[in-house]
């Protein structure tokens, strides 16, 4: 029989570490569970997936709230509270007028959990920069696995079909989701981006400018062209803020990586080239990809004209879209490989989630949603001055305060950026949900504790 003399001793430091991982578990579970492959397509719009992840965002979301009832004190600032629950408002409202109520919840559920409840929950639950760290580079992680399974399927042929080849990158998401790995492996490198360029660590750094290489050749063969405008942009800024003589470094050696990877070495230049040159083509002669979607965001437009205030109502966008929509509008994307039959998955809706909201919310919902990622934005900008300042250099954490700042900064002008060519929808859709989750916690609380 055991005494207690001959009991392991756990230490405060590892009692710290079980908790954290502890309180850390539901919000890493969400991400990793993103690995598991989608069984269905990925939905447009206001609709959702069922999958797994989806199913740990609302395990987080109650695990939060049981902590939070346990607690028994106020969890968000009044401040926090208002730019968290600021889209409820045109959510709610375009829900009340509605021609069909009934078939707007489904939406209203779908809204305040990837919008509201997860970002929030994630918030609550990330307490310092140690936690900001461990989820970021969980970030990094899940992007570096997919991005693995995308450069496989380019190089072995068993992708999704991109003109008449298996060839395109989508990881474990399928060739129904196609934005999916793009969206995990842009997240990645934004992340690292931000890392690299921060004053955290020296080993965190160079680990970052490694992860950084490795995930930019996947991000090319997803050929998704509203990715790559979104991480160019975020990176560039991500750059500017850390400095004009770090970001001209950093730019030529960026700019040499992609000219060895895809000029030198040919990995996709051709098709990349082609892919690139289709982003301004649009007129002359548009693929039909370009074409559906300018058609698409015209019907929006129509849809916001009939109803200006409040729109259609949520998930009306299919309803509407054969009414507004000229007969330029194919029936919908071909898609195949990547271990799927060939299918026709349709057009339900704009592929842009500006032009969603306001067709479906109106414009009060555009003004809540947009008023409150706006709010978000200007306090990671705030917290970059913070961030550079004294006491949040290396000696805090594994993370500087420069680190969080630029990483949230640029996680949040990736997805303002790329909600120009997407919206939510697919299984990535509860990962933008946690993103956002962790850059509000450096806007609204990281922020004012560096």
């Amino acid at each position: 029989m055991a005494t207690a003399a001959t009991l392991p001793v756990v230490g405060p430091a590892a009692r710290d570490r079980l908790r954290r991982a502890g309180a850390l578990a539901p919000v890493l579970a969400v991400i990793a569970l993103l690995l598991v492959p989608g069984g269905g397509g990925a939905r447009g719009g206001t609709g959702g997936t069922g999958t797994v992840a989806d199913a740990a965002s609302g395990l987080l979301v109650l695990i939060c709230l049981v902590r939070v009832v346990r607690g028994g004190a106020r969890p968000l600032t009044r401040t926090a509270a208002v730019v968290l629950g600021l889209p409820v408002l045109g959510i709610c409202l375009a829900a009340i007028t509605s021609n069909d109520p009934a078939s707007s919840l489904p939406g209203v559920a779908r809204y305040v959990q990837v919008f509201v409840l997860v970002p929030a929950a994630v918030l609550l639950t990330v307490r310092d920069r140690r936690d900001f760290a461990v989820v970021a580079w969980t970030l990094v992680g899940l992007a570096l696995l997919q991005g693995a399974v995308g450069v496989a399927q380019y190089l072995t042929g068993t992708g999704a079909s991109y003109q008449g080849e298996d060839i395109r990158a989508v990881g474990t998401f399928g060739a129904t989701d196609v934005m999916g790995m793009a969206t995990v492996v842009s997240y990645g490198l934004v992340v690292v981006t931000g890392i690299a360029l921060g004053s955290g660590p020296g080993r965190a750094r160079t680990a970052a400018l490694v992860c950084a290489g490795l995930l930019f050749l996947p991000l090319v063969l997803s050929f998704s062209r509203g990715a790559w405008i979104a991480t160019v942009l975020a990176c560039a800024l991500q750059l500017v803020l850390a400095g004009p003589l770090r970001a001209v470094r950093v730019g030529l050696a960026a700019g040499a990586l992609g000219v060895v990877l895809v000029g030198g070495l040919g990995i996709g230049s051709d098709l990349v080239e082609q892919r690139v040159a289709s982003i301004t083509r649009v007129t002359g002669a548009p693929d039909q990809s370009v074409t559906d979607r300018y058609t698409m965001w015209a019907a929006a437009g129509e849809m916001w004209r009939a109803e200006p205030l409040t729109g259609v109502g949520l998930k009306g966008f299919p309803q509407y879209r054969d009414a507004h929509a000229s007969v330029a509008l194919s029936s919908g994307s071909d898609t195949a490989g990547a271990g799927a039959v060939f299918q026709r998955q349709p057009l339900l809706s704009p592929h842009n989630m500006y032009l969603l909201v306001l067709s479906e919310q109106g414009l009060v919902g555009l003004l809540a949603l947009v008023g409150s990622w706006s709010a978000l934005l200007v306090g990671a900008l705030r917290g970059c001055r913070v961030g550079s300042g004294p006491g949040s250099g290396p000696g805090s954490g594994p993370v500087s305060g420069a680190d969080c700042a630029l990483v949230a900064t640029g996680l949040l002008v990736w997805q303002l950026v790329d909600f120009f060519y997407a919206d939510i929808g697919g299984p990535s859709t509860v990962l933008m949900s946690v993103v956002l989750g962790l850059a509000a916690w450096w806007s609204l609380v990281g922020a004012r504790r560096a």
